[in-house]
């Protein structure tokens, strides 16, 4: 099929790549604009647009899907528009110019996650499932019909990382292995249940701070679900203290105010929470090194009683 691609980030690669490797034809891509990045703000490529260049594919980075790229998109004629991860929701001047629609590559089970971050949150929230859902896109917020889905197992040692790969990776085949159906419009779009919609926000840096009054299996979640972004952290004498995954929480009776280091051992840094004990594996503070939690005790010369978050 002629395909027009729109996605941005590193999970949008992997259904690009095997678009073109079936066999597709790729007349353009349409990507986010570069954004600054780095100390000095080097204007950076997204992912999707460097594996375009490198095949020779036009690649288009409007701020909005306005009268010029929608004229441009009619010019090309395509058969289909897939979209994976693009960042923009499509206007019905573009969802009605290819003769098959436009499609939708999602990483959750809709109707749950639908918004920019689904990987994260299905982790955040504790999923033991997930997986990726094809769409026939519509003008809301991941709201169309239903294609085909695959579901995913969230492993209790994921991060939002290792998930996304595996989603990523799940997603393209799904994507490859649908396109012949949809052509031959043997799919047949399901509406979603609204009642059963959640959403995913888009995440902050703010997302990422720790409150030990929570239990320790959701700071645990947190931890996994914010990695590697936007991180998860705290403060100890009051510098930034960055806090890694993969924390384990033993839920047990503790009379020490949630953030306090009630100890260390072979594990990690022991802190008290909402209901028991967290233990830290690594930690980095602002402007250091990351370490493992027994360094970072030995050079800070840590005191038991002391107290994270303040």
């Amino acid at each position: 099929m002629n395909l027009v691609f729109m996605g941005t980030p590193e999970f949008a690669v992997m259904d690009l790549e095997h678009l073109m490797e079936v066999g597709h034809r790729i007349l353009a891509v349409f990507c986010q604009p570069d954004k600054p990045r780095g100390r000095c703000l080097e204007p950076c490529s997204p992912p999707v647009k460097a594996c375009a260049v490198c095949q020779s594919i036009p690649v288009y980075q409007p701020k909005r899907l306005g009268p010029n790229s929608q004229q441009v998109l009619r010019d090309l004629v395509p058969d289909l528009i897939v979209v994976s991860a693009y960042g923009r929701l499509l206007p019905p001047e573009v969802l009605a110019i290819p003769r098959l629609g436009c499609i939708n590559v999602h990483a959750s089970l809709l109707p749950k996650y639908r918004g920019a971050a689904p990987i994260q949150w299905a982790v955040v929230n504790g999923e033991t499932r997930t997986g990726v859902t094809l769409m026939q896109m519509d003008e809301g917020l991941d709201t169309g019909g239903m294609l085909v889905s695959t579901e995913v197992e969230i492993l209790p040692t994921d991060t939002a990382s290792t998930l996304h790969d595996r989603l990523a990776h799940a997603g393209a085949h799904l994507l490859v292995d649908s396109l012949p159906l949809i052509e031959a419009r043997q799919l047949v779009p399901t509406p979603q249940n609204a009642a059963e919609a959640t959403y995913a926000p888009m995440l902050k840096r703010e997302d990422g701070r720790i409150c030990w009054t929570d239990s320790g299996e959701s700071i645990a979640n947190r931890l996994r679900g914010f990695y590697p972004w936007p991180g998860s952290f705290t403060t100890f004498r009051d510098r930034v203290l960055k806090v890694f995954p993969l924390a384990s929480f033993v839920p047990m009776s503790c009379e020490e105010v949630p953030g306090t280091i009630v100890g260390w051992d072979d594990r990690g840094m022991v802190v008290a929470c909402g209901d028991g004990t967290v233990v830290i594996p690594e930690v980095q503070q602002e402007g250091r090194q990351r370490l493992a939690a027994q360094q970072f005790v030995r050079g800070a010369r840590l005191e038991r009683g002391e107290v994270l978050g303040r």
